[in-house]
């Protein structure tokens, strides 16, 4: 299906709608990429640069300070939510209105509309969020080009219902695993039960009291919950293993090391496999571009429950936070939806904070 190009003279709003008009499922991102590259080159005060389906341009005059406005161009598969649909309310419906379709047509806002911003700013579009991490575009690029991604401070432009979110949680997965030994359940007693093993595992979890950190002014909440069990074979038999997946949600004063051990240490006696794991980010509002966007914006700043890209920002050594005027609750549903005065309000609080 052929797209018209993206017409970056409409409002964020309208924008937005033509966005989510782009299906781009995660691995489908190409034809909205090539649209967002082609209204970008067609800008003279930005020079534009391609990674596969992610796309960078950057202002190169000569400000003091280089800001990051970031998002990823995919979405989760669509959900019968495609094309949008603005209702009588003025809230605009379809897959990635929230999530980040609302926050991606900010961003080209900022890029067509402030020629001459008082930052100097780096535009990245990127492919494969919304997948498996090793997929990521971000993460890509700032393998293959990290000069690409250098800044003083980051705006990662995701879902925040117009909060600033600062940092983000660490996460990691490991697998607490029970042995026992098969039987016939009919002679139980000739076996072990590994499944009744772990009900120690689940008495830990229940039992868990998780820490409530302030950093900055935020307060993080961890959480340590148990998100799968396997074990067993068939209805008859005694099972001789039971694997517990436990996911550690993390404060960002803890490294992933650290929080390897601390789980290690909650489930000592038992057989503990690490499976996966990504770092949080500090919220680093403490740092004066950070300050600076949040005393113009002057909206609330709260601490970011989950993880996002900005911890990919803060391992390359810049500081970001999350901002944008979808709802994360909304985020992935067949409802997803967001209210254009929220789009607009974003619009225009980042044009004030690049213009004064």
């Amino acid at each position: 299906m052929a797209h018209p190009a993206l017409d970056l003279s409409l409002d964020a709003a309208r924008l937005t709608a033509r966005l989510v008009d782009f299906p781009s499922v995660s691995g489908e991102e190409k034809a909205l990429a090539d649209a967002v590259e082609q209204a970008l080159r067609a800008l003279p005060h930005l020079t534009v640069d391609r990674d596969a389906d992610a796309v960078v341009a950057r202002t190169n005059l000569g400000r003091d300070e280089r800001v990051v406005l970031a998002g990823h161009l995919d979405t989760v598969p669509i959900a019968d939510n495609v094309p949008s649909r603005l209702d009588e309310n003025g809230v605009l419906w379809g897959c990635g209105t929230s999530d980040m379709k609302s926050g991606v047509a900010v961003q080209l806002r900022m890029a067509a509309t402030v020629p001459a911003p008082n930052r100097d700013l780096t535009f990245v579009f990127y492919d494969h969020e919304e997948v498996a991490a090793e997929l990521n575009g971000l993460g890509r690029l700032a393998r293959n080009h990290p000069e690409w991604l250098a800044g003083d401070f980051a705006v990662l432009l995701e879902p925040t219902e117009g909060k600033v979110e600062g940092g983000c949680q660490g996460t990691l997965r490991v697998e607490v695993t029970t042995r026992g030994r098969r039987a016939h359940s009919a002679r139980s007693w000739l076996g072990e039960n590994a499944i009744h093993k772990a009900a120690p595992i689940l008495d830990r979890l229940a039992g868990y009291v998780p820490r409530r950190v302030e950093i900055d002014g935020l307060t993080y909440r961890e959480g340590l919950n148990a998100v799968r069990i396997d074990g067993g074979h068939a209805t008859n038999v005694i099972p001789d293993f039971c694997t517990v997946t436990v996911n550690y949600r993390f404060a960002p004063d803890r490294s992933e090391e650290e929080a390897v051990a601390h789980v290690r240490e909650v489930f000592t006696g038992f057989e503990v496999e690490f499976t996966d794991s990504a770092p949080g980010a500090l919220p680093g509002l403490a740092h004066p571009s950070a300050a600076a966007f949040v005393d113009t914006l002057g909206v609330e700043v709260a601490p970011k429950d989950g993880w996002t890209d900005v911890a990919r920002f803060s391992a390359l050594g810049v500081p970001a936070v999350n901002y944008g005027p979808g709802d994360p609750k909304l985020a992935h549903t067949r409802e997803e939806h967001v209210p254009v005065a929220a789009v607009l309000a974003a619009e225009e609080r980042l044009r004030a904070w690049l213009t004064r």
